[in-house]
């Protein structure tokens, strides 16, 4: 089968089924592996789908968002954040070593760490004074404070989070897609999420349904990288290259 066929042959499976994995696309074409996963690059380059772990699914309806979203679009979904910091909170043990990420939702597992005995770092002022007023174990990073904002990001903060070894981390972001990954408007702050992911054993993305389909200018990890927890899987195709926690 000619490479235009296979082409076409893949597309037709991917309207079928949405999602495809390679050995199927093997028996259909009578391709080898890696003359399939050839083509599945170029198709991806081409825009006509996209690649995950073992074969492909269709593109995503994506929205782009250029900017921050401002503070009442932050604020909205609050019984569905409570929920995803309810159920992040009781994974933490008292032996846990936890980075915990800027964003509401994260904010809302203050209250319910406060009889916690881990150790906590974190990059939000906010966050650390909740935890601070219940007498938990809190360092902050040093380093610049985002304007706007009570978090802290720059070349310090970096360099203060390799020094530590964390047991579990907590990121909030604003976009999820398979495309493009867990993404953030702020490079600065897309840095600094994927250095503490890079320093720990297990990670965690809390976001609320509203973050699927959604792209921001940073990248911050690829989805295989980080389990989410979320109020809502709004497409069974993610859980082809992550695990999704719905509470």
């Amino acid at each position: 089968m000619l490479a235009e066929q296979r082409a076409r042959a893949i597309l037709q499976q991917l309207s079928q089924h949405q999602t495809v994995s390679v050995t199927d696309l093997c028996q259909t074409t009578g391709a080898s592996e890696a003359t399939i996963r050839r083509d599945l690059n170029a198709l991806a380059r081409q825009g006509k789908l996209v690649k995950i772990h073992g074969g492909a699914t269709t593109p995503e309806e994506e929205e782009f968002l250029a900017r921050e979203p401002d503070l009442a679009t932050k604020q909205r979904y609050t019984r569905e954040k409570e929920r995803i910091a309810r159920y992040a909170a009781g994974l933490v043990g008292d032996d846990d070593v936890v980075f915990l990420d800027t964003g509401t939702t994260a904010l809302h597992m203050a209250e319910y760490l406060k009889d916690s005995k881990a150790l906590f770092v974190t990059s939000s002022i906010d966050f650390a004074g909740r935890l601070s007023a219940h007498e938990r174990h809190v360092y902050v990073l040093g380093g610049t404070l985002k304007p706007g904002t009570v978090d802290i990001v720059g070349a310090e903060a970096l360099d203060a989070l390799r020094r530590y070894n964390f047991t579990k981390v907590f990121l909030g972001v604003s976009g999820i897609s398979i495309s493009q990954g867990f993404t953030t408007p702020d490079p600065e702050a897309a840095a600094l999420k994927l250095i503490a992911a890079s320093r720990a054993q297990s990670v965690y993305v809390l976001a609320d349904s509203s973050k699927f389909g959604r792209v921001t200018a940073a990248t911050i990890l690829p989805l295989e990288r980080a389990r989410i927890i979320t109020d809502r899987m709004p497409d069974r195709k993610y859980l082809d290259s992550t695990s999704v926690i719905a509470v």
